[in-house]
């Protein structure tokens, strides 16, 4: 996870080059929650807001 000004983000595929891709969320609490109830196949759960990245 990730906070930012606005939004807490679910982080995919982290390395030391960049990321796959970040689900936003506008409440901490979604994202934690999303991110521990997530098997990390199709799209975690919850509000989120916005996704950016690659995406198949």
């Amino acid at each position: 996870m990730k906070q930012f000004n606005f939004t807490t983000a679910v982080v995919v595929g982290l390395d030391d080059v960049g990321y796959e891709r970040r689900f936003f969320y506008e409440h901490r609490a979604d994202a934690q929650s999303a991110l521990v109830d997530w098997d990390g196949l199709e799209h975690p759960s919850g509000p989120w807001i916005q996704v950016q990245g690659w995406w198949h």
